[in-house]
């Protein structure tokens, strides 16, 4: 039976908004309410419930397939960096170059590169407390120093994989990863940097001193740890991104020289970032069986909660695909003249709805992947500008029902006035400049 644009346009409508209402006002976890908004959709579109239990278990299979080892990988990656003390090597780095008077610039650089490999709200969490003594030695107001480092951490999240949100709509569009990677690497750029002007503005007239009594405590580190060289904690970050990198620019067949074929192989995500993972192992000369078991067990518990988002998602957008949206969209002559700023615009409001960077991409990335001939972006290199575009819009804008808000709020001392007036308007402000950026450059691409 067909179904009517009406009738499509309200089922997603009602799933979406249930999925605002359950994880922001009744804080359910995001896996059951994509899960609760699947058969909501599916009940909707006149499916019978065996098939859409069928269909939510392709879709959820499908993307757990396509990205379940880069997420593991990634996520194990961040937390032998972050356990063996090479995020302080690479922020200590950092303030010997730019000295402590540009403290400000200092962290929005430590944010980009630490975020890198590491979730933005952990790397916010072991930042924090250097973060919060450079605030006081050098009497800069804690709310610039705060939004300057979150810029960072914030910048490379929404738009550099294997963070899951982007790697997820990379695999739901099936853009090239290490084209993704490049490109948000060097859109990430000037989006942090924004961020930090924008707190360097506006935070000025906040004068507030870090709140060492946060509410949520930190393990205590030991000043007797050793900490890897420079160069130990650089490598498991650099290499699987020089890898990536230069397997999306290599052309491989069957008879290609074994050396292509090699560097090929060692370019995949999932081998990448398991050569990552062995080199920041190297930065710990000895390894006790309880902690790396511990933190082993971390790597899984981490992964496997968004593993679980990721896989609701992907059952979302199966349902979604059955609902024909795209197919009377398409009809619309206003949504083919959008072309690049739907996804955008798309991801930009869930993400101010309901908080979930993740979630408003994943989301997102489903409702596009019909339209993508629509608006003008089947094509290799439109499709990972989509996936560019959809991480923009999940930046903007970051408030109170977002948990990274209220991180960097608790670990820096932040009151709620100096949050919005700034760190929440420096997320509007990076998810302009980031849109801006990749109109210009999608534009340049395709001239």
């Amino acid at each position: 039976m067909e179904l009517s644009f009406l009738q499509s346009i309200i089922s997603l409508t009602i799933s979406i908004l249930l999925i605002v209402l359950l994880t922001t006002r009744y804080k359910i976890h995001a896996f059951f309410a994509l899960i609760i908004a699947c058969f909501t959709i599916g009940i909707g579109i006149n499916m019978p419930v065996v098939e859409i239990i069928e269909t939510i278990k392709s879709g959820f299979g499908n993307i757990i397939g396509g990205l379940g080892l880069i997420i593991v990988f990634g996520t194990a990656l961040g937390v032998l960096l972050e356990h063996t003390g090479a995020t302080k090597v690479l922020a200590n780095a950092v303030l010997r170059i730019t000295k402590q008077k540009k403290a400000p610039r200092a962290m929005n650089i430590i944010g980009y590169i630490v975020g890198l490999p590491i979730f933005c709200d952990s790397g916010y969490i072991v930042l924090s407390s250097l973060n919060n003594d450079l605030a006081r030695k050098t009497g800069i107001a804690v709310v610039i120093m705060a939004t300057s480092l979150g810029a960072g951490l914030f910048a490379v999240h929404c738009l550099v994989p294997p963070h899951p949100g982007v790697a997820a709509a990379t695999e739901s569009l099936s853009a090239d990863f290490g084209q993704v990677v490049l490109y948000g690497m060097v859109i990430a750029i000037p989006s942090a940097y924004s961020g930090f002007l924008w707190a360097r503005y506006a935070g000025r007239k906040f004068l507030e001193t870090p709140n060492v009594r946060s509410e949520t405590k930190q393990k205590p580190s030991s000043s007797t740890q050793r900490l890897p060289s420079l160069g130990l904690s650089t490598i498991p970050i650099a290499v699987p991104i020089v890898l990536i990198g230069t397997r999306s620019f290599l052309v491989y067949d069957i008879n290609s020289p074994w050396l292509l074929k090699f560097l090929y192989t060692l370019g995949a995500p999932e081998i990448a970032l398991g050569i990552g993972v062995l080199l920041a192992m190297v930065g710990k000369k000895t390894w006790k069986n309880e902690s790396f078991s511990y933190l082993l067990d971390q790597t899984i518990e981490k992964a496997g909660n968004i593993l679980l988002i990721i896989g609701a998602g992907g059952a979302f957008g199966a349902l979604i695909a059955q609902a024909d949206i795209a197919q009377h969209l398409a009809e619309y002559g206003f949504v083919k003249k959008m072309g690049i700023f739907f996804p955008f615009l798309i991801a930009a409001i869930l993400k101010t709805a309901q908080g979930s960077s993740s979630v408003a991409i994943i989301t997102a990335a489903t409702m596009t992947v019909p339209l993508l001939n629509s608006l003008g972006l089947d094509t290799e290199i439109g499709k990972v500008f989509t996936v560019l575009a959809l991480g923009a819009g999940s930046m903007m804008i970051s408030h109170a029902n977002d948990s990274y808000f209220w991180i960097i709020s608790r670990f820096s001392g932040v009151g709620m006035k100096a949050m919005i007036r700034v760190f929440s308007i420096s997320t509007f402000v990076m998810g302009l400049v980031a849109i801006s950026v990749i109109y210009i450059l999608y534009s340049i691409n395709t001239l």
